[in-house]
């Protein structure tokens, strides 16, 4: 994608391991305002390892990241929780407060950031967003009530709870049935486009990633694979991509984790 004064989100040549494990290496990407965005790739690939460094939760060994032209890794605790008021997260789990009702944990993301709000300022903001969501019936139920698909749009829910200008989603298709896949796809959409949010997006999921988003990036081994449009990437001529979003069985995308050729595991073990 071509520099843009516009980008929300600029990661530069950014590595970082876990110990021994090298997750990424030299990464390079960027996240345009008002787009939905999708970052691609198989399990371990590194894509919840990137939104956890877009947030500060982790730091890179080298290369750097930038939200709002601010380096994230450089802003002391106080600009850093500053930063963090503008970014809506979705984990992979829901991450709901199991003993707070869906109200009160709608509510809880904006006391936290908003304080001096008075209470039917923050009544009114989370029946709102309840309805955005088509939940503001279920408002007093507790997340052991809901379905998987209610816990995801509750979930979504408090991610826009305080009008954030990036919003990140950690695999939110995954697990869910047909019916309430469609919704969260539909849904996300729907309220980037209404609301003027930015959206990342983590999956390995490209049917619906495809339909959704604006722009892919698709990451392999820690590095950029491939980037476009849902069209030029379809038409990608590159073995990886043609496999990976084409669910081709036979390519260059590797099965096994990296390990000894299973002939010398099997050896017996000189004494």
């Amino acid at each position: 994608m071509a520099e843009s004064a516009d980008d929300v989100v600029e990661v530069s040549e950014v590595s970082f391991s876990y110990g021994e494990l090298q997750i990424l290496r030299g990464l390079s990407l960027k996240i345009p305002r008002r787009k939905v965005v999708a970052i691609l790739g198989g399990s371990g690939s590194g894509k919840s390892t990137l939104l956890k460094l877009i947030g500060g939760q982790l730091s890179p060994e080298r290369g750097w990241i930038r939200v709002e032209g601010k380096v994230v890794h450089k802003l002391g605790a106080d600009d850093l929780y500053e930063l963090r008021r503008r970014m809506g997260m979705m984990f992979q789990a829901s991450g709901l407060f199991t003993d707070l009702s869906v109200y009160e944990n709608i509510a809880f993301a904006i006391r936290e950031h908003y304080p001096e709000l008075p209470e039917e300022i923050v009544r009114s903001l989370v029946l709102m967003k309840l309805h955005a969501v088509g939940l503001r019936g279920a408002r007093d139920l507790m997340p052991a009530d809901l379905s998987g698909g209610m816990t995801r749009r509750v979930a979504l829910a408090r991610a826009i709870a305080t009008d954030p200008l990036l919003v990140m989603y950690d695999e939110p298709f995954a697990g869910l049935d047909p019916i309430s896949l469609n919704q969260i796809v539909t849904l996300i959409r729907s309220l980037n486009d209404a609301l003027g949010l930015t959206s990342v997006i983590v999956t390995y999921d490209v049917f619906e990633s495809l339909k959704l988003v604006d722009y892919l990036y698709v990451i392999a081994d820690g590095r950029l694979q491939g980037e476009g449009t849902p069209e030029e990437l379809l038409n990608s001529k590159d073995p990886y991509l043609d496999q990976f979003l084409k669910s081709k069985p036979d390519g260059p995308v590797r099965f096994h984790f990296p390990a000894p050729p299973i002939e010398e595991a099997l050896l017996p073990k000189s004494v």
